[in-house]
């Protein structure tokens, strides 16, 4: 992301702040369902004072400063000549501009105004103007001027421009094109084979590959009901059960929220879920049966900006933090009895900062886009738009860390070690994913570097064991790390990340393969494709090792699936939550926000998905996936999805595909019949959202499954 922005990832444009930043402020009254107007997911800089809207910054071109057609042209008249040879045209036309004169019937001639202005131009200036490049602008122009890219194919060297507004880039770059046969790594990875071979990650049938082993989990239940193996054999079947009972697409229960949901995390024993909403609230559910939840309470981000960007469980389950676009986090209690007000940790610590404390936290300052509790919940880390990593003391309410190691937003933060403090790693739009050892920083220096992204990264997860890290990003690839191949410092320092990326806007954009190049310098052990990384910073997790045996890696997409692949980048399974979720609501106009897609050409008002977040419950084959989803991606969903080996329904209760609000109670308003967008409201629809609002600030009743 660009130093004003937003992903992932959850930046909105960067114009006027007043319009687009909504606020909540503490009431008892129930507030009506906030609506965005503008859909853009981050590109939103935490407001400050003397903000003014940014004013677009063009790049020059290969002549000179280049003119806006728009502004040029207008009032002037273009001719060009179709005279064979264009340096006749050209020369035809520059006597005729230097002489051009209007007769007055007062007398002598006058040189014309640019009202009457005719313009000759040869046609090969003409070809150029209407070109890419001239048209690029002139649309850059008329779409706010988002950072989009402009690609000039006359450029031989690579270009890197300023800022444009919400600070995106507005380079031009010209790639070499590389061959489709190598520019992808080989699939199945065969590192990827060895690493499932390996015992890290699940476990391998050893008659892989004989008619005996050609058994599905029907099968293997029975002869383990009827003692048929060794205690060996048997330890061994039941890893293969439980790593090849991957949840279908079909969706147990659908909780419908009236705002869009940016993530949700199951706690590490499973009882606990929790999940996170656009309109500044989080809803916490028990899941100690994972096929029964229950309604557990709802706490909200007093003076949130733009949305909840993530939270973190501590690993009692005693408290839950999350943060917004500001530099303070909210820490609630998980406990239902627990009614009080959430407490605020601000982040930014004047003795920690460059400029000797000129930070104003709360309202001022920098945003936070991650967090994450460490192993013994004393500590928090957050990534920050102010290209930093912070680490925050519970214990002294301060921060005690600042690591100022990035060139571009922190859009991902981790721990490396469930069991110890010391090693972090970041994620930044600068396309590296760093390592940080606490205990040797200083020369406030990392530790090492994983290049091999070639955009932006959107997330990261540690698999806890202090050595493999996954991360997504908007090259639209998934990579897989190991500690020990990261590239040293020395090493480091002898590579510009910049001139390996072309600083994609994936918020608006679709992503061309054609254009990209393999990272030069990539130490990456696999990539995983197939999963698309657009519009919202998209998460990615190690499958859990009670619930698969550690086997796969997934992630959500913004095709509204979630993606789960074997180690060596084939995909072992995808849950459709788009088809599973399709039209399971009304179209309610009074939730609907202006469409994403202006630019993409899309049907506007349609039913679109995008997973942002998903996670596999540890112990049980169930995958809750919280996702954009709804008329004109407007509002969201968690949905629950289970393994049933196949089956499209099934006896048990409640049926399949039940639909629920967010404190789990049916509601007969969303099995209305959808309207056709342009045919009509449905009254109904419109008095459930704000009946939604206000059941939401009653905590009398609890809902469950």
């Amino acid at each position: 992301m660009s130093a004003s922005h937003e992903a992932g990832s959850d930046r909105p444009g960067s114009c006027d702040m007043s319009r687009h930043q909504p606020t909540r402020t503490p009431s008892n009254e129930p507030e009506s369902e906030w609506v965005d107007e503008d859909d853009d997911d981050m590109e939103y800089e935490p407001t400050t004072e003397g903000d003014e809207e940014m004013e677009f910054f063009e790049t020059e071109d290969d002549d000179g400063e280049y003119h806006d057609a728009e502004e040029g042209l207008r009032g002037v008249e273009i001719e060009f000549s179709m005279d064979e040879g264009e340096g006749a045209a050209g020369e035809e036309g520059e006597a005729e501009g230097e002489g051009d004169q209007t007769e007055t019937e007062d007398g002598p001639a006058e040189p014309t105004t640019a009202a009457a202005q005719t313009v000759r131009v040869p046609r090969s200036q003409l070809m150029r103007l209407l070109g890419q490049a001239g048209l690029g602008r002139i649309f850059v122009q008329h779409m706010g001027g988002r950072g989009i890219v402009i690609d000039d194919e006359d450029d031989e060297d690579d270009v890197t421009g300023g800022r444009g507004v919400g600070g995106l880039r507005t380079a031009r770059r010209t790639r070499p094109k590389t061959p489709k046969s190598k520019r992808w790594p080989k699939i199945p990875s065969e590192t990827g084979k060895e690493l499932m071979d390996s015992g890290s990650f699940g476990t391998n049938d050893p008659r892989d590959g004989s008619l005996k082993s050609k058994k599905n989990i029907a099968a293997r239940l029975l002869r383990r009901e009827l003692g048929l193996e060794s205690n060996g054999r048997q330890k061994v079947t039941n890893k293969l059960i439980s790593q090849n009972m991957i949840p279908s697409s079909n969706a147990d229960t659908i909780i419908h929220y009236d705002s869009r949901c940016y993530s949700g995390q199951f706690s590490d024993d499973g009882n606990f879920f929790f999940s996170c909403a656009q309109d500044f609230r989080v809803r916490m559910y028990d899941t100690s049966n994972p096929y029964r939840w229950k309604y557990y309470k709802t706490v909200d981000y007093p003076y949130g900006q733009w949305t909840i960007t993530d939270a973190s469980l501590s690993p009692d389950n005693r408290h839950l933090a999350y943060s917004s676009i500001r530099s303070q986090v909210c820490l609630a209690p998980t406990d239902p009895e627990d009614k009080g007000e959430p407490f605020r940790l601000e982040f930014s610590n004047p003795r920690l900062e460059d400029n000797g404390g000129g930070f104003h936290g709360g309202h001022h300052g920098f945003g936070i886009w991650a967090i994450r509790f460490s192993g013994d919940g004393r500590e928090i880390v957050a990534g920050t738009s102010n290209h930093a990593v912070y680490v925050y003391d519970i214990e002294t309410r301060q921060s005690i860390l600042k690591i100022a190691g990035h060139d571009d937003h922190v859009n991902a933060v981790c721990y490396g070690d469930t069991s110890s403090p010391h090693i972090l790693y970041s994620g930044s739009d600068d396309t590296t994913l760093k390592v940080w050892d606490r205990r040797s920083m200083g020369d406030s220096r990392e530790a090492g570097v994983f290049l091999g992204h070639t955009e932006g990264l959107t997330y990261v997860d540690s698999k806890g064991d202090g050595r493999y890290v996954l991360s997504n990003a908007k090259d639209q690839t998934m990579k897989l790390w190991d500690l020990r191949k990261m590239m040293t410092t020395d090493q480091f320092d002898k590579i510009n990340p910049a001139s390996h990326t072309n600083g994609f806007d994936y918020r608006f954009a679709e992503f061309d393969e054609d254009e990209y190049v393999p990272h030069p310098h990539d130490c990456s052990l696999v990539t995983f494709r197939g999963h698309s990384v657009l519009k919202t910073l998209i998460r990615c997790h190690f499958s859990p090792p009670g619930s698969t045996d550690s086997r796969y890696v997934y992630s959500g997409s913004e095709d509204g699936s979630v993606y789960v692949y074997n180690l060596d980048a084939t995909l072992a399974g995808r849950v459709d939550v788009n088809q599973a979720t399709k039209h399971s609501r009304p179209r309610d106009d009074d939730l609907y926000t202006n469409t994403y897609e202006y630019a993409t050409g899309r049907s506007r008002g349609s039913w679109k998905t995008c997973v942002r977040d998903a996670s596999w419950h540890p112990n049980a084959p169930v995958i809750a996936a919280t996702s954009w989803n709804g008329w004109g991606m407007s509002t969201g969903t968690c949905t629950l999805h289970t393994w049933n080996d196949g089956a499209e329904d099934d006896e048990a209760e409640p049926k399949m595909g039940q639909r629920v609000d967010g404190r789990l109670r049916y509601d007969e308003d969303l099995y209305d019949t959808p309207t056709p967008p342009g045919r009509g409201q449905y009254a109904r629809s419109r008095l459930r959202s704000r009946r939604a609002v206000a059941a939401e600030d009653d905590d009398d009743d609890d809902g469950g499954l």
